[in-house]
């Protein structure tokens, strides 16, 4: 039997000189390089700061970098 897929939702961005750090709402913490996301590695640090969720957390909304990243597509990284 297929085990279902379950949604992971985000809790909280934070950055640091080289990474991006999403916390979830089940405790994962997820550190991806600042590397894969030009417009992100590119932005200043208040620019970084201006995120948004989209919808109850399923991603990361920067409306002044046109830029948008699925929590879905972190997890599978």
């Amino acid at each position: 039997m297929a085990k279902a897929l379950t949604s992971a939702f985000g809790k909280s961005v934070s950055f640091d000189e080289d990474l991006m750090h999403v916390e979830l709402l089940d405790g994962r913490l997820v550190s991806v390089p600042l590397e894969w996301f030009p417009k992100l590695r590119q932005a200043t640090p208040e620019q970084r700061s201006k995120w948004r969720w989209i919808g109850p957390g399923v991603g990361i909304h920067w409306e002044e970098l046109d830029e948008d990243i699925s929590i879905e597509g972190l997890l599978q990284t």
